[in-house]
């Protein structure tokens, strides 16, 4: 049997059963169009009717190449090539009538013979080709396991592919019911398939046990997404998204990939809609430079900014192997040609005046940072370097160069900091936050949680560790994040950026936190396996710096709301500058002397909340509270 569907009918195969079905045709037009009593004159006329018909036909499928195609994946523009084959055929033999009655005195076929014979080649053409599908996916099914399809989204793209489902034969798939949110379509089948509402999900699921489910719907909210999801995993029915619908239909005989669920879909919630024309006049036509560029939220401020037009974007990063990948991704983009990429680390305070100097950026936004929290614990001072003193030079310039505004990238690891990391990011809040009022630049700080992809994420880390077969490492049982998009983190920064009216610190609504727990649970089920039976799930403990949850707003912080509902203004404390200027200033000779302990204990005196969890430097906070 495999042999039989393995097979493809040669064209000339197809080619004599059109034209004996043509032939079957005409012969029942006759017999129909005269009640089953064919007068003799008619009889005769047909001995030259049929040659001369099935020399028409013959032509007609032989320019038009409907012969050609694969009769078992026979698609819609097959049928419509046939429909106007067999018309124009019909025409041509119709047209030969006033000419054959010039010569020989009669029409050589009635016209409604014609008529008939039309209709009955069709119907019996396209019937052959569509029993042949059915009859041979019945036969290619049988040889197959099949898989039960839930669609998620009784629309137009659940319909598209349940059609394309039903129509690939190296799919293994029989879709037993839609699921979807629209009340109105309750009990209503589509295709002989019913539809079910979602608040009966449960009931399906145990109806279907072994079924699987796949999103067809792309305008599901992100809280019903996660709602479908987590009932699935509850009864171990594996989730799939659709692949692009282009994928499906440029060839049925293509193997159809369902795509898995990612874990991120999940995470995100209902997209952030950004439609503020502030943003085409704050960007177009001006100078925006953007450090820490090759960085993930770097490069995508760099992505969206360059969609504004600027007359000149330049990209600062001394990663040289991502800044060849950012050019790449900006290539494409219609104002390339304005992009400035520059190799340079943002703390060679000469090379970044040269750049300062050379362009006059009326834009910074300040990415460039070291965020690892265990790494940064072990080195302070290049926390101190890159993260204080490189904020220093790069708002110093900002300010210096009359800049009209710069934007510093900061974490939710700078509220209430536990670790060298986070403090060292607050004394950069600080630091932009004391020229408030004593510059003509705007100075922005935008705080936010984790994003998800960014490097060095727990999501990629989590998946390479169920790939490898586990386990899984988890620091705490209970320890939780905030996560948002990186796109979405990015859109909220440019417009706190375009609203802010100078000294601002922002923060975003990161909606609820997740257990990172919970998270290496979901995605080990996501991926057909069973936690701490397929894949171990093991507590390594807190890390050096790290705490179980994160903050948005310091203690005594409060947060105003700002137009748009998912960007507040946090009521700050705020230092003066010439303060600042002498704690940097020892800082900076405290880095020279590499001395962890006198560096983290000047941090701790600059920034009073910075209490140390599961570090070396905990002894500070001891001594500190003795004296």
């Amino acid at each position: 049997m495999k042999r039989f569907y393995g097979k493809i009918a040669p064209p000339w195969l197809v080619l004599f059963a059109d034209l004996l079905i043509c032939t079957i045709a005409l012969f029942i037009a006759y017999q129909l169009r005269f009640n089953f009593n064919v007068p003799g004159r008619e009889v005769t006329h047909y001995k030259i009717v049929w040659p001369v018909m099935l020399g028409i036909r013959f032509i007609t499928f032989l320019l038009s190449g409907s012969f050609k195609g694969v009769v078992r994946y026979t698609a819609t523009s097959d049928v419509l090539r046939l429909l106007l084959t067999v018309l124009v055929g019909s025409m041509i033999m119709a047209m030969l009538n006033p000419v054959w009655l010039h010569f020989e005195g009669f029409h050589l076929v009635p016209y409604n013979v014609l008529l008939i014979d039309f209709l009955v080649s069709i119907f019996l053409i396209v019937g052959s080709r569509m029993a042949f599908k059915v009859i041979y996916r019945r036969i290619a099914l049988s040889e197959k396991t099949r898989h039960d399809i839930i669609i998620y989204g009784a629309g137009e793209d659940g319909l598209i592919a349940k059609r394309a489902l039903d129509t690939n034969i190296r799919a293994r798939y029989n879709v037993v019911a839609f699921l979807d949110d629209n009340s109105r379509l309750e009990n209503v089948k589509l295709e002989d398939v019913r539809v079910w509402h979602t608040s009966r999900l449960e009931i399906l699921l145990e109806k279907y046990r072994d079924a699987e489910l796949i999103f067809a719907n792309k305008r599901i909210s992100a809280e019903m997404r996660q709602h479908v999801v987590d009932v699935c995993l509850k009864y171990e029915v594996r989730v799939y998204d659709l692949p692009p619908l282009k994928t499906w239909l440029e060839s049925s005989n293509a193997p159809i990939r369902l795509q898995e669920v990612k874990i991120e879909d999940l995470l995100a919630r209902d997209a952030i809609q950004i439609d503020n024309p502030i943003l085409n006049s704050e960007f177009f036509g001006k100078v925006v430079l953007v450090t820490g560029a090759a960085g993930s939220i770097g490069s995508e401020l760099a992505r969206q900014l360059i969609d504004y037009k600027p007359a000149r974007l330049i990209c600062v990063d001394q990663a040289e192997t991502p800044m060849y990948e950012l050019d790449i991704l900006l290539s494409g983009a219609e104002a390339y040609q304005n992009v400035s990429l520059r190799i340079a680390d943002i703390t060679d305070a000469a090379k970044m005046e040269q750049l300062f100097g050379q362009h006059r950026p009326d834009y910074v936004f300040h990415a460039a940072a070291y965020k690892h929290v265990p790494l940064m614990e072990k080195n302070p001072a290049e926390a101190i370097k890159v993260n204080v003193l490189g904020t220093q030079i790069i708002a110093d310039l900002a300010h210096r160069y009359k800049a009209r505004k710069m934007v510093l990238i900061s974490t939710d690891k700078a509220v209430n900091p536990t670790n060298v990391m986070g403090a060292s990011k607050r004394i950069a809040e600080l630091y932009i936050q004391s020229f408030n009022d004593c510059s003509e630049t705007q100075f922005i700080t935008t705080r936010f949680g984790n994003v998800l992809g960014s490097n060095g994420s727990v999501i990629p880390r989590f998946r390479k560790q169920i790939e490898e077969g586990g386990p899984i490492t988890v620091t705490h049982p209970e320890v939780t994040r905030y996560f948002m998009t990186i796109p979405e983190a990015c859109s909220l920064v440019l417009e706190a950026g375009a609203m802010s009216q100078g000294g601002e610190v922002f923060i975003f609504d990161m909606g609820k936190p997740v257990k990172i727990a919970d998270l290496a649970r979901k995605m080990i089920k996501l991926s057909g396996l069973e936690p701490d039976v397929d894949i171990k799930v093991v507590f390594t403990g807190l890390r050096p710096g790290e705490k179980l949850y994160e903050e948005l707003l310091i203690s005594g912080e409060d947060h105003l709301p700002t137009h748009h509902p998912k960007i507040m203004i946090a009521r700050v404390i705020r230092y003066g500058k010439a303060d600042l200027d002498a704690h940097l200033n020892e800082l900076a000779h405290l880095v020279r002397t590499q001395n962890n302990q006198h560096i983290v204990a000047k941090m701790k005196e600059i920034v009073p909340e910075y209490k140390s969890a599961n570090s070396e430097f905990e002894k500070l906070d001891v001594k500190q509270h003795r004296l």
